[in-house]
């Protein structure tokens, strides 16, 4: 996805633009690479055929917070690159220090073309909780159920689940849950268009991963101006802020249910996360993230 609206923004200022796997050995005039790791080898033969030709490397979570540890690849894609590009701010401080120069933080922009109707959550009676991703090990997607059985009796809060189960257990888990506990209902894979549908009428959005890059679905929440309530971690701290006040420590389902319970039950706490999320949604307009790629390519190029 950050390929293609890459590509539609370049040729949107009138460059030619191919997107592929790999590098096809064509005459390309600058290459982009998404994922330090695996355009690794696309880029070593970029370089040996056109040396004092531009790369700009886009690092993504897993280069960042998982394989810069483990494969050398990384780095040297990031060496070989002539500019990095992160997509939240927080990233920068795991770029190498004396590879930080070459960094550019381009936010991942959102542009919501369904008709979608806000629901104003102060005047429901529930208090509905999205979670959207794939239920995989590095999201924690059961987090957000463990809180569920410490809530109070008197919350109203429920729990919508989206999101392909990726293995078995990860299936049989979430079919028990959903059979077991009333507040939690696990709905599956569905069309990003009904994601974006789910979460609009949501009253908050819980992202509650262990490693992450900065996720698109934070941005879609800035985007509609649903509240979220999210995982300590660099790739959120990107997207949300320093100072957004509805952090909780990764895996900490206590911590998490004290978060829940109180949007849901002091107002002054729900407006101050809607004012916080309301300022950050300058930074994920498509104008700016065109704007950013066109001020990079032509310094480049």
């Amino acid at each position: 996805m950050t390929a293609l609206r890459w590509q539609g923004f370049l040729e949107e200022l009138g460059y030619p633009v191919a997107v592929t796997e790999s590098w096809s050995r064509g005459d390309t005039g600058l290459l982009i690479a998404l994922h330090a790791y695996r355009s690794h080898h696309s880029i070593v033969e970029f370089k040996k055929k056109y040396p004092d030709r531009p790369v700009v490397l886009i690092l993504t979570g897993t280069d960042l917070y998982r394989d810069i540890a483990n494969h050398n690849e990384v780095t040297q894609s990031m060496e070989m690159a002539d500019q990095l590009v992160v997509l939240q701010s927080a990233a920068v401080d795991s770029i190498p220090a004396r590879l930080r120069y070459k960094a550019q933080v381009i936010y991942q922009s959102v542009e919501i073309d369904i008709d979608i109707d806000n629901r104003d959550s102060t005047t429901k009676d529930d208090f509905v909780v999205s979670i959207i991703g794939h239920l995989r090990e590095e999201k924690d997607p059961f987090c957000v159920v463990r809180s569920l059985l410490l809530l109070p009796a008197d919350s109203k809060i429920t729990v919508t689940h989206l999101g392909q189960a990726m293995n078995s257990q990860m299936k049989d888990l979430a079919d028990n849950f959903n059979a077991t506990i009333d507040r939690y209902q696990w709905l599956g894979e569905v069309s990003h268009a009904d994601a974006l549908r789910v979460l609009s009428q949501s009253s908050l959005m819980v992202i509650s991963s262990r490693m992450e890059g900065g996720a698109h679905v934070v941005s879609e929440a800035i985007a509609l101006g649903i509240p979220v309530i999210a995982s300590d971690i660099p790739g959120n701290r990107g997207l949300l802020g320093e100072d957004y006040p509805a952090y909780y420590p990764v895996g900490d389902e206590a911590a998490l249910a004290t978060l829940l319970y109180r949007a849901e039950n002091t107002p002054t706490f729900y407006a101050s996360l809607q004012k916080h999320i309301e300022f950050r949604r300058e930074l994920i307009t498509p104008a700016r993230e065109k704007r950013s790629i066109q001020e990079l390519v032509s310094a480049l190029i």
